[in-house]
C-alpha cells in the first residue's frame, strides 16, 4: 500500500482560476459552466471549448525558451501550493524535490503562432523559440521557477499522461530519489489538437454526451493541476495505481476493456481494496461512441451498477495530458474540500444508450449519505494507454 500523500492541490481549467474557483463550479446546482463557443486561428468556425478564463502569463524575466500558453496555465495551478513547495524545499533542499508532469500539447500552440508568422514575413517572430514546443520544456519550466534540482521530466503518453506522472511520483517516493515531488499535468488548446480530432470525426458540436445514446464526440478543453507529494501524512493518499497497455489500435480501445480492467484492478489492489470499497468512480467518458462502449461495459463487470460515477468532461472539456492530474484534482476536492457531501454531477441530456452497461451516473446536486472516503479516478488513452488512480482520504 502506497505511503504517498497528496499533501496540497492547485488548478486551473474552465471552470475556474484557481481550486477554490473550481470547486465552487463543480458542486454548484444551476447550469453547467464551463464550455463556450470559441474561435481558434487556422479553425473554419467556432467550436464548443473549454479555455481556462482571463488572461494568462508567466513571471516577467522568464527565458524565452520557456515562456508559452502551457507554462502559463502551470502558474495558475502553482499559486495555490507554492508556499508549501517552498517551504518542502526548504526542509529537504532543492536536490530531494522532483518534479513529474504530463503533456500532450506543450508549446504547440506557440509552434502554430510562429509558423503563421513565417507564412506572412518569411521569417520566425522575435519571441519564438524552438524550445517553447519541447516535451520536456513544462518540467523544465517548474525547475527553473522553484530553483529545483531533483529529477525533473514530463510523461506524454496522450490522454493518462499526467495520471501516469503521478504513479511515477509516487514511485520516486517509494524508492528513495525524493522526498517530495511536484506532479501533475498541463495542457493549452491549440489548433493542432483540435483539428485533429475533428478529422478523425471526433468533435462535437455541442457540448459532449456522454454514454448518451445521442453522443457524438469531445469537447476539447485545457487547464492545469499540480500536487505536492509527500511521504507525510496529509489530507488526500494516492493509495494504489495501475498502469496497462491495449496493444490493440492506434486511436481506438480494446472493445472488451481488457487493458481498461487490468488498470483497475491493479490499482485496486494496490490500495488492498474490493471494489465495493469505492465511494465514487471519475469516468474518463469522452462522449465517443467506442470509449464509452468500452468504459460502461468494464465498470458494470468490475462494480456493478450501483457505485456513483460521472465524466466532468461535459464541465471541463478534455483537458488531454492534463485530464489525468485534473481529475484527480476533482476527486481531491470530493474528499478533502467538500463539506456537502457533494460527487462531481454527470451532466447530459438522460437519454440511455440501451446497448450500453448500465453504470450509476450522478445526478447534479446528488450527495453522498455518508462523505465520500475512498474515490477511483481512470484515463484511458490514445495507443491503448490505461491508467487508474485510487485516493483515499487519509
Amino acid at each position: 500500500m502506497s505511503t504517498a500523500y497528496l499533501n496540497q492541490m492547485g488548478l486551473a481549467c474552465a471552470l475556474g482560476r484557481s481550486r477554490a474557483e473550481v470547486a465552487a463550479s463543480l458542486f454548484a446546482a444551476g447550469a453547467p459552466g464551463g464550455l463556450s463557443p470559441q474561435a481558434l486561428p487556422g479553425l473554419a468556425q467556432p467550436l464548443m471549448l473549454g479555455p481556462v478564463p482571463g488572461d494568462l502569463a508567466v513571471p516577467p524575466g522568464t527565458p524565452l525558451p520557456l515562456q508559452g500558453r502551457n507554462n502559463a496555465l502551470l502558474e495558475l495551478a502553482l499559486a495555490d501550493i507554492e508556499p508549501a513547495v517552498r517551504e518542502a524545499i526548504a526542509r529537504h533542499g532543492p536536490d530531494r524535490v522532483a518534479v513529474v508532469l504530463g503533456t500532450s500539447t506543450s508549446g504547440v500552440g506557440e509552434s502554430e503562432a510562429a509558423h503563421r508568422h513565417w507564412l506572412a514575413h518569411g521569417r520566425w517572430p522575435a519571441g519564438f523559440h524552438y524550445a517553447q514546443q519541447e516535451m520536456g520544456t513544462p518540467a523544465h519550466y517548474l525547475a527553473w521557477r522553484l530553483g529545483l534540482r531533483g529529477p525533473a521530466q514530463v510523461i506524454s503518453t496522450a490522454c493518462s499522461s499526467s495520471a501516469k506522472a503521478l504513479a511515477s511520483a509516487a514511485r520516486l517516493l517509494a524508492a528513495g530519489l525524493a522526498d517530495a515531488v511536484v506532479a501533475g499535468g498541463a495542457d493549452s488548446l491549440c489548433a493542432f489538437t483540435v483539428a485533429g480530432f475533428s478529422a478523425l470525426g471526433s468533435v462535437a458540436p455541442e457540448r459532449c454526451l456522454p454514454f448518451s445514446r445521442h453522443r457524438c464526440g469531445i469537447n476539447i478543453g485545457e487547464g492545469a493541476a499540480l500536487f505536492l507529494l509527500s511521504r507525510e501524512p496529509g489530507p488526500v493518499r494516492l493509495s494504489g495505481w495501475g498502469e496497462s497497455s491495449d496493444a490493440h489500435h492506434m486511436s481506438a480501445p480494446e472493445p472488451g476493456g481488457r487493458g481498461a480492467e487490468r488498470a483497475i484492478r491493479e490499482a485496486l489492489g494496490g490500495a488492498g481494496l474490493a471494489p465495493a470499497d469505492i465511494d465514487y468512480i471519475n469516468l474518463h467518458g469522452t462522449a465517443t461512441p467506442q470509449n464509452d462502449a468500452m468504459e460502461a461495459g468494464v465498470v458494470a463487470r468490475v462494480f456493478g451498477a450501483g457505485t456513483p460515477c460521472s465524466s466532468t468532461k461535459p464541465l471541463t472539456g478534455h483537458t488531454l495530458g492534463a485530464a489525468g492530474a485534473i481529475e484527480a484534482a476533482l476527486c481531491w476536492l470530493t474528499l478533502a474540500d467538500n463539506p456537502g457531501r457533494h460527487l462531481p454531477p454527470h451532466w447530459w441530456d438522460g437519454a440511455a444508450d440501451p446497448e450500453l452497461a448500465p453504470v450509476g451516473l450522478v445526478a447534479p446536486g446528488a450527495q453522498a449519505v455518508q462523505p465520500p472516503r475512498r474515490v477511483l479516478s481512470q484515463s484511458f488513452a490514445f495507443g491503448g494507454s490505461n491508467a487508474a488512480l485510487v485516493l483515499e482520504a487519509a
